[in-house]
């Protein structure tokens, strides 16, 4: 089976205004998803059984988003043998930084990619790219969006240089 869908899990539901960013991403890419939210402190075994099982659901990447003690993504990464992408979510008390720190210091052999704080829409990207390693339509719809991104700041480019007055 090729897994063709995303699994993003957030730690709690005040995670949702940066994780949506996840969806919305994933939807531009017609990248099907399930989204809910799992604890790696709260709802152990949950967490547990949905990382034991995400293969076998035709997932083919996690994103896990979570703030503070963010344990999600590197306690998914423990059990199942997917690709689990971190996304540390801005706390409050530190501004993020220990959440990022939560989630990218892996021990050896469970590795979790990890991006910015709130960097949902890398994370939506990177799982993207993971699919299109067997999916050609994706590969073709990552080549358009890197294209729009080009053309953006080739357009923003030429609108700063109006500005340029040679002396």
């Amino acid at each position: 089976m090729t897994p063709t869908k995303v699994a993003i899990l957030m730690g709690s539901d005040s995670d949702l205004p940066i994780m949506k960013e996840v969806a919305e991403t994933l939807k531009a890419f017609d990248v099907p998803f399930y989204m809910t939210v799992l604890s790696a402190h709260r709802t152990p075994e949950a967490t547990f059984e949905f990382a034991k099982t995400a293969r076998n659901k035709g997932y083919g990447a996690i994103i896990a988003g979570a703030g503070g003690a963010a344990h999600l993504a590197g306690v998914l990464a423990g059990i199942t043998t997917l690709p689990v992408i971190g996304v540390p979510i801005k706390s409050k008390s530190l501004s993020g930084v220990d959440s990022l720190y939560s989630t990218v210091q892996m021990p050896p052999g469970v590795p979790v990619a990890t991006v910015a704080i709130d960097g949902a829409q890398n994370a939506a990207l990177l799982a993207v790219q993971i699919l299109a390693t067997a999916d050609n339509k994706l590969v073709q719809k990552l080549t358009d969006y890197k294209k729009t991104l080009k053309e953006k700041v080739v357009k923003k480019a030429r609108k700063v240089e109006s500005y340029t007055r040679c002396l």
